[in-house]
């Protein structure tokens, strides 16, 4: 892969980009502070703004990384983040990103999540040289897999007690796109 960093990326809807010390205060009401956001995630939600700021502190200071990548999901028509969308892990020696993302209950449902994922596929592979991109969800959040399956990603199986999150050990279920499957399309 040719690593690029969290470029700015755009859809119809939505403005990818990465994290400003300004976003704090949207992120703690938008999506970091609700356990229902949070529930089948790796991370806690958190009880007080102040918490925000050490994990938004290493996303900037972060960015310098040409391999890391953790966006913003903005909205044009809210003008504040109202989650995120980023590479949790990837192989290089087989060009395979697997990507994590979280948005704010107030904007399920919207299509919003399916927009993000799409944008970041079509750059992942389009621009990185992807030649797989994965993503990973708990079989008891459903919504997760719907937005794969509409991005183009194929359920490939769930592995048994192979990841965990706020409920504990935990299936996952694991879908993705080949970058051949990806032209086919583009």
């Amino acid at each position: 892969m040719n690593h690029l960093g969290t470029k700015t990326l755009e859809t119809e809807r939505l403005l990818l980009r990465p994290f400003v010390w300004e976003d704090r205060e949207a992120m703690f009401r938008n999506w970091e502070s609700d356990p229902e956001v949070t529930k089948y995630l790796r991370w806690q939600h958190y009880t007080a703004l102040e918490d925000v700021g050490p994990v938004l502190r290493e996303w900037i200071d972060s960015y310098a990384k040409p391999d890391f990548y953790q966006w913003a999901v903005v909205p044009k028509a809210v003008g504040e983040p109202i989650g995120t969308i980023s590479v949790v892990g990837y192989d290089d020696r087989i060009g395979q990103p697997e990507i994590g993302y979280c948005i704010g209950k107030p904007w399920w449902r919207q299509g919003y999540t399916s927009e993000a994922l799409g944008r970041v596929i079509d750059f992942l592979i389009g621009e990185v040289g992807a030649s797989r991109v994965e993503s990973w969800h708990d079989p008891r959040n459903p919504g997760s897999g719907a937005v794969m399956r509409k991005c183009g990603m194929t359920y490939e199986g769930t592995l048994r007690q192979a990841d965990w999150n706020n409920q504990g050990i935990c299936d996952a279920s694991v879908y993705a796109i080949l970058a051949e499957e990806w032209r086919k399309n583009h």
